[in-house]
């Protein structure tokens, strides 16, 4: 049985939500024991300035033998399974510093774009063997989101076992936005899909699981036996 810490990342609420379904199912996780491994949820920053350094201190803190690191995406429709992250922040929806970027590198000397050290076909058929509907993408963002997936994977050994997974909106969130339509303003996402809770923390676990099991599998990384 694998013994060891999953650090499980979500993100503080942003642009005007109170809620983040990211930061909701790493505490709902947090706590947990999952295939015989420890699962610790933290909340990072939305801020440029400010992810770096908490992304450091949380690896010193948990010294993680797999990270998964979890952000809402306002157009997905399904859980999606990040395959790159690359070393660039631009965007021109503030932060919650009130921070916008162009052009930034995320780590002046870093590749320009890193893979996903998740088993993402595995947790792609897991997920859709349990009715959850999830996807493959290319595609990051810009956004924070990108950004801590790719500090992970750089500030990480390349045997550990490191992701990123973007959820869809909550269904109150999508229900408070249409309101705020309804009234004459335009939210962004008053146009979204949206997914449980529940269904969130369900797909997350078996991620979870798939991951300890593919490492344990191929010995990188984790004790097996």
């Amino acid at each position: 049985m694998a013994s060891g810490v999953v650090l499980l990342t979500g993100f503080e609420p942003f642009g005007g939500s109170t809620v983040n379904p990211s930061q909701e199912v790493a505490r709902h996780l947090h706590g947990t024991t999952i295939e015989g491994m420890g699962v610790v949820g933290h909340t990072l920053p939305v801020s440029l300035e400010q992810i770096g350094s908490a992304i450091d201190r949380i690896v010193q803190e948990t010294d993680p033998e797999i990270v998964i690191s979890l952000g809402q995406s306002g157009s997905a429709s399904t859980i999606l399974l990040e395959r790159f992250a690359v070393n660039l922040a631009d965007f021109s929806a503030p932060d919650n510093d009130g921070a916008r970027v162009t052009d930034a590198a995320l780590q002046g000397d870093g590749p320009t774009a890193i893979a996903s050290r998740l088993p993402l076909r595995a947790i792609e058929a897991a997920l859709l063997d349990a009715g959850i509907p999830v996807r493959l993408s290319n595609s990051a963002g810009t956004y924070l989101c990108n950004a801590a997936m790719y500090l992970f994977l750089a500030r990480t050994s390349p045997q550990t076992p490191c992701g990123f997974i973007h959820l869809p909106c909550l269904p109150d969130q999508v229900a408070t936005a249409l309101k705020a339509a309804r009234d004459g303003q335009a939210p962004w996402l008053a146009n979204t899909a949206s997914m449980s809770i529940d269904l969130m923390v369900k797909a997350v676990r078996l991620a979870i699981q798939v991951t300890v099991r593919h490492a344990a599998e191929s010995r990188v990384g984790l004790p097996s036996g």
